[in-house]
């Protein structure tokens, strides 16, 4: 699978949907939810705020935005693939009245009218983009003047470092033979494949700044193996 080809990505996404939030649990020991709350806690976001959570996927980071927007905010959870999306609805509807709702759209032209936001988040999306820096432009161009985002994501390490080899041993020995389990060792073999073409957290930085944002910090999580890109407009 070439990483960053939007359809394999999309037939990827929908092919995982139903085991990936166990998944994502089991291979992270359930830090993945901690470093989404990290997140939201930065990023401050308020009752009366609308916000998108791009590459939304099973939606639990809109949900937990939605809980923070109440009353009177809105959440947008948009994603590509629709086999996730079902599975955002069927969570949202245990939870009626959280002010979210969902679209199946594409990251990179959202159709949103231009500053019309107060924040967004994207979780692990921005390195499955067929051109990461556009999918910052567009993030950029749907935010009004004075919003919050910020972007989680693995951290790329320096090559030849330890940071990196420990991420290649987590990722060969751990992650793809989990997923084999589950009949999903393709896909989640891609995980290694897509980080080589990703930016680093300077490089991020830069490209965000070129797309617009006033202010691009990014921060390395759990030991440097993840990365949060803080962005302001």
């Amino acid at each position: 699978m070439k990483p960053g080809d939007p359809a394999a990505v999309e037939q990827l996404f929908n092919a995982v949907a139903p085991r990936y939030d166990r998944l994502n649990d089991l291979l992270s020991l359930g830090l993945h939810r901690h470093w989404k709350r990290q997140m939201l806690v930065w990023l401050q976001p308020r009752p009366g705020e609308r916000w998108l959570d791009l590459c939304c996927g099973t939606g639990d980071l809109a949900l937990a935005l939605a809980r923070r927007l109440r009353p009177g905010g809105e959440v947008l959870g948009l994603d590509a693939a629709a086999a996730p999306l079902r599975r955002a609805q069927e969570r949202a509807s245990r939870e009626p009245w959280l002010p979210v709702r969902w679209h199946q759209g594409d990251a990179l032209a959202t159709g949103l009218p231009p500053a019309a936001l107060d924040g967004a988040v994207m979780a692990y999306g921005l390195r499955n983009l067929e051109d990461p820096a556009a999918g910052l432009r567009e993030l950029q161009r749907v935010l009004k003047p004075g919003a919050r985002a910020a972007v989680l994501d693995f951290n790329r390490q320096p090559p030849g470092s330890a940071a990196e080899a420990f991420r290649r041993a987590y990722l060969r020995r751990l992650v793809v033979p989990a997923a084999a389990m589950a009949g999903l060792r393709d896909q989640y073999a891609y995980l290694e494949a897509s980080l080589e073409r990703f930016a680093t957290g300077p490089a991020q930085e830069q490209m965000a700044l070129a797309a617009g944002f006033l202010e691009a910090h990014h921060r390395p999580l759990a030991g440097g193996q993840m990365g949060l890109l803080l962005l302001k407009t």
